[in-house]
């Protein structure tokens, strides 16, 4: 398994990263530990999860996904060995369980969410603390557009990064990311933590795959590479989508029919089934199942940190981590490119 450092960390990582957010709900604790160990066995070394999973969120779960990891590490041991990632969740009135309908990227909520990450996860520390969404109004989560009539009152920048300045001096937390973000919150946390001499992000985690390649399109490709900032891509396959199951089975079990169709909208639009169907039939013409060569698209990106790999069996993780070993013919990734042209980022 290949291993890259992130941004100007010292933490290097395996290209492959260890997704975590069906612990809880589609997953038993010890199906958990099974895919945690299945995944070291493999050669990963880093695992990413939230205070806010398993999805879809829910009271009576939240929190479910660290306690299963907690109690692997515990049983396990080896915590030297691994990255582990997590996330405070931004701001969300519907969600008011997670420290009141309030909780937002302040000092106050930072520590708190850092200490309860701590105890359930029964470590001293986090090597790399991100950003679940912005504070302020952007447009995320199958939204595309920015919308001013949004506006909202969020926690400066400058004020987070001092508050996780903190904890880092603490040791409770080793190094700091961002997520679902956009490049003018790059450029913006970059020069803050420049001016005030506080921590500098070191990692990106945004949507990325076949169906969804805005990170290019926005430029924020550029931005990261001037900026050391690492991509972790996740949801790689679209939900499942690219897996193309649902294109040869709409009834197939997964995140897209268990769910309410509103949980996940952006993935059953129309033209994200005609791009999948492309994708799958020029896979398929080349000797690879479609997540292989989704995968496979991802992994090789030139820009990858890492790319966040979720599974709900051993099987499917097993599929998912063999694809780090593939490499598309030149032909394959011009034939991506061309059906992209003419299906731009549908599931955006």
């Amino acid at each position: 398994m290949q291993r890259k450092k992130l941004g100007r960390t010292d933490l290097e990582v395996s290209t492959v990263c260890l997704g975590t957010m069906t612990f809880g709900e589609q997953n038993t604790e010890q199906e958990a530990h099974a895919q945690l160990d299945y995944a070291l066995e493999r050669g990963i070394n880093f695992i990413d999860t939230a205070e806010l999973y398993p999805v879809p969120p829910n009271a009576a779960t939240q929190g479910s996904t660290e306690r299963f990891i907690g109690s692997w590490l515990k049983a396990r041991g080896g915590r030297d060995k691994l990255v582990l990632a997590t996330k405070i969740a931004g701001p969300n009135g519907s969600q008011a369980w997670i420290r009141g309908s309030k909780h937002n990227h302040d000092a106050v909520n930072l520590r708190a969410a850092v200490d309860a990450s701590l105890r359930r996860l029964q470590t001293d520390y986090i090597d790399l603390y991100q950003l679940h969404w912005p504070s302020r109004n952007v447009p995320i989560f199958g939204a595309n557009q920015f919308d001013p009539r949004k506006e909202r009152d969020g926690v400066a920048i400058e004020e987070t990064l001092r508050a996780l300045a903190d904890l880092v001096r603490e040791g409770k937390i080793r190094h700091i990311g961002v997520s679902n973000e956009s490049p003018w919150g790059v450029c913006e946390f970059v020069k803050q933590a420049e001016i005030h001499g506080l921590p500098r992000i070191a990692t990106i985690q945004n949507l990325y795959n076949l169906t969804a390649r805005a990170f290019e399109t926005t430029l924020l490709d550029e931005v990261c590479y001037r900026e050391d900032v690492s991509l972790l891509a996740y949801s790689p396959l679209a939900f499942g989508q690219l897996s193309a199951k649902y294109v040869d089975d709409p009834q197939a079990r997964g995140r897209l029919t268990i769910y309410p169709p509103t949980w996940s909208p952006r993935y059953l639009r129309p033209a994200v089934f005609e791009a999948t169907r492309e994708y799958a039939a020029l896979a398929r013409e080349h000797g690879l199942t479609p997540a292989q060569m989704a995968l496979a698209w991802c992994y090789s990106r030139w820009f990858m940190g890492s790319t966040i790999v979720g599974a709900t069996t051993l099987a499917q993780l097993g599929e998912n981590i063999d694809a780090a070993q593939i490499q598309l013919s030149d032909e394959v990734l011009k034939r991506i490119d061309e059906i992209h042209g003419r299906i731009t980022n549908p599931g955006q």
